[in-house]
């Protein structure tokens, strides 16, 4: 199911738009294998004993309960977003109870990922994004391809950066020079606090955005 096009702004248009990677679906789907293993096992035993009934009994609840984990992991992938958009980074999860963040483009300071060994061989990994906002990092685990899509976010933002510079490609400008020079002051505050820059390299460049 794509990301609702009535959730988007007027001019905005979606870039990418992707339910998390298969990897998630793991530990729920080895259960299952183990429980229908364990199932077979004891349908295979020729014994008629108390023991015996017990173990069908718990072969299964097993079977039951990790197949009710799949469903839920499924319905988990199912109702999860990660968007890119042109003028957002958007994450929505839940069928029933909701949750999500968002992060506009022009507030992202650094993107990060990781992926251990297993995960660069499946294309999976996690995605670490700083921006000016309150939350200044946000983690997204299990997105496909997560090289790829830093170069995406890369991309926007300098779509937007050459926007607000006047360079066109940008989904809107900004309202004043003094706005401009306020948010990009933030940003680079923010990745001072985080360790992105140094008190020195901050200085510098806030003295080349004030013109001194």
């Amino acid at each position: 199911m794509p990301f609702p096009e009535k959730n988007l702004n007027e001019g905005e248009s979606v870039v990418i738009d992707m339910h998390p990677h298969w990897i998630c679906f793991a530990e729920a789907a080895f259960a299952l294998v183990g429980a229908i293993i364990f199932g077979i096992f004891v349908a295979s035993r020729d014994s008629n004993g108390g023991l015996h009934k017990a173990l069908s009994y718990l072969s299964i609840a097993l079977l039951v309960g990790t197949a009710a984990w799949v469903v839920a992991r499924y319905v988990k992938w199912a109702t999860t977003h990660f968007v890119l958009t042109t003028q957002r980074v958007i994450f929505r999860s839940g069928a029933i109870a909701k949750v999500g963040a968002e992060i506009p483009i022009g507030r992202v300071n650094n993107v990060n990922f990781h992926q251990g060994v297993l995960e660069r061989m499946l294309g999976a990994g996690d995605l670490l994004i700083e921006s000016g906002g309150e939350d200044g990092q946000t983690r997204f685990t299990d997105i496909r391809h997560p090289d790829k899509v830093q170069l995406a976010i890369h991309s926007q933002l300098q779509s937007y950066n050459d926007g607000q510079r006047g360079g066109g490609g940008a989904a809107w400008q900004p309202p004043t020079a003094s706005v401009d020079v306020a948010d990009q002051l933030e940003r680079l505050e923010a990745m001072m606090q985080r360790g992105s820059l140094t008190a020195e390299e901050f200085e510098l460049q806030k003295r080349k955005l004030l013109g001194h």
